[in-house]
């Protein structure tokens, strides 16, 4: 296992190597790219004559800024800063030595490779306002109470990744990944993540405790004229306390269809998440021990999205239907249940208005087994420059 502070500690010199290795370039040499990204949506919940206690309505502008920076033929660097309802974000910032396409080496700040929709999470690559339930990192209702999903998208740690691709022939692609990170965060004796410590630069960005979470992540795909055809699975695990003790374990599968008249995909999610009891288990949780006497320090979180995008024209077409089920004993101040799930039926347009720009309108139906059920409603535009 890598240690963090010896990863740490290398991690200033490794772009001095990096640069070292490639071929000497010159100012005329550098490649430069600049592009970004930017949503305004207009969320409304005409089921609460005032939402902002369950839900974070209104206006939402998503904004994503992005220099990258090729070396030559074997390095580049990126820099991404991205600026939504959790305020100014840095989104990438690492080198990638490409020693072929087999083997790319990344070093630095990024998103670690897991599943298929943290690959387009920028608005202005789906087609939707929002994200699905087990990547939401903000717009769903209950956000508080449930929250947020599985893996917020985009998940940005610090860390090194080695991955790669590689093409059997013409119609048969394999990309691989494999790294060690930060890792979740989350306070001593925590029920879950906290997320603001994730994302927070007041906590310098730095792991909460010494040990790295790892993971990995393999896709195959099937590409041929009429249609390609992708399978993947991903996984990590490791502890998200200061403490080093408390353990999760996250896994996720990944399928989806495209042809030129329709792309159907889906992805499933599931965290074992394991949780601080206390000195005093009884007066912090809701509900009792197990017959032996002891309390399950373990909670399950699962959740999944179907989705299927059909291009008319200049417009798209979606329906979605995703959800999240969390299984396991609860804190007293909490709203949830030992077993409390939420499923979301969405119908969905992104109209193209000119160029890249598009015109995204959805309505959303959620049904909660712990609360009232909801309508939400979108408008939002969005593109990329």
């Amino acid at each position: 296992m890598i240690r963090p502070r010896l990863l740490a500690a290398g991690l200033p010199a490794v772009p001095a190597v990096v640069l070292a290795a490639a071929l000497p370039a010159t100012a005329d040499q550098l490649e430069r790219n600049f592009a970004g990204s930017v949503q305004l949506d207009y969320m409304a919940v005409p089921t609460e004559q005032v939402a902002r206690t369950q839900a974070l309505d209104g206006a939402t502008v998503e904004l994503s800024l992005k220099l990258a920076m090729d070396y030559g033929e074997h390095v580049s660097s990126s820099v991404k800063v991205c600026v939504a309802c959790h305020g100014l974000e840095v989104g990438m910032a690492f080198f990638d030595l490409r020693v072929a396409d087999q083997l790319v080496i990344r070093v630095g700040r990024f998103t670690p490779a897991f599943g298929e929709f943290p690959l387009r999470h920028d608005p202005a690559n789906h087609r939707t306002s929002d994200k699905p339930l087990p990547y939401d990192m903000g717009r769903m209702l209950r956000l508080d109470e449930w929250n947020l999903g599985v893996l917020p998208a985009p998940w940005v740690d610090n860390g090194l990744e080695l991955g790669g691709t590689h093409f059997f022939g013409e119609a048969l692609q394999v990309d691989y990944a494999a790294y060690a990170v930060g890792g979740p965060r989350g306070g001593s004796g925590a029920a879950d993540f906290d997320y603001r410590q994730s994302r927070s630069a007041e906590s310098y960005y730095i792991d909460n405790n010494s040990r790295p979470a790892v993971g990995g992540h393999l896709a195959v795909t099937v590409i041929d004229r009429a249609a390609s055809v992708n399978l993947g699975a991903s996984a990590m695990a490791g502890t998200y306390d200061p403490d080093n003790e408390l353990e999760f374990v996250v896994a996720g599968a990944q399928a989806s269809l495209r042809t030129p008249h329709a792309t159907l995909r889906g992805e499933y999610l599931v965290r074992r998440t394991e949780m601080g009891l206390g000195e005093d288990p009884a007066a912090r949780f809701r509900y009792g021990p197990r017959g032996d006497g002891s309390f399950d320090p373990f909670v399950l979180r699962e959740g999944f999205y179907a989705e299927l995008e059909v291009p008319v024209g200049r417009v798209d077409l979606v329906a979605r239907w995703d959800g999240l089920r969390r299984r396991g004993n609860v804190v007293r101040t909490s709203a949830l249940r030992s077993d409390s799930a939420v499923l979301r039926y969405t119908a969905a347009t992104s109209i193209a208005l000119r160029g890249a720009l598009r015109l995204k309108l959805g309505g959303e139906l959620y049904d909660f087994s712990d609360f009232e059920d909801e309508l939400v409603i979108h408008t939002g535009i969005a593109g990329p420059f």
